[in-house]
């Protein structure tokens, strides 16, 4: 059974939850994260969360998303996730936005997140999981930011708040500067 982190308001562990019965219509805060990840010609991996998942079926958003498991290390937590979901090895991986933090709904179900955001490397091709992502596409990051400014692509309610982010550290995502892990929340500092 997966269980996420359940936090205070200051980002500290008050408990654990089974993941299958965490998102409801007040859903608790919880501790999370979201991954960008790029091939080694700088193209960025957006992919669509599978229909037939309970929360945001066929929603367009970063390359990999989840929720660490109590004491396990965030980038760990990234690299299980991105095996999972897509098949797929992650070279650098590198914390960039440590303070993230997001509500959301859709059709009755809420997102209640801490969710550090971290951008990796990869030289694979997804193999994605179908259960989790039924669609994948390389896009270069100009382009993926203009789609996620024009509101145009489905992309989910984080992304769009996230691109916003990402964009003002830098054109090139391979600039983006490491953040401070003393700035997570204390349940994700492991």
């Amino acid at each position: 059974m997966e269980h996420v982190v359940l936090l205070d308001e200051d980002g500290r562990s008050i408990g654990r939850r089974d993941k299958t019965s965490v998102h409801t219509d007040s859903t608790p805060l919880h501790l999370a994260f979201s991954c960008y990840v790029f091939d080694t010609a700088g193209r960025f991996l957006v992919t669509r969360r599978a229909a037939g998942k309970n929360t945001w079926p066929a929603i367009w958003t970063n390359s990999v998303c989840g929720h660490p498991a109590h004491g396990e290390r965030l980038v760990e937590a990234v690299r299980r996730r991105a095996g999972f979901e897509l098949g797929l090895p992650l070279d650098d991986v590198r914390l960039v936005l440590p303070r993230f933090r997001y509500r959301a709904e859709l059709l009755g179900i809420v997102e209640n997140e801490m969710c550090p955001v971290l951008r990796a490397t990869t030289s694979h091709e997804p193999a994605p999981n179908p259960d989790e992502v039924d669609a994948c596409r390389w896009v270069a990051w100009p382009a993926f930011v203009a789609e996620a400014r024009a509101g145009t692509s489905g992309l989910s309610p984080w992304a769009r708040l996230q691109v916003e982010l990402l964009d003002a550290l830098g054109p090139d995502p391979a600039g983006w500067p490491a953040a401070d892990p003393a700035e997570l929340p204390p349940a994700a500092r492991w």
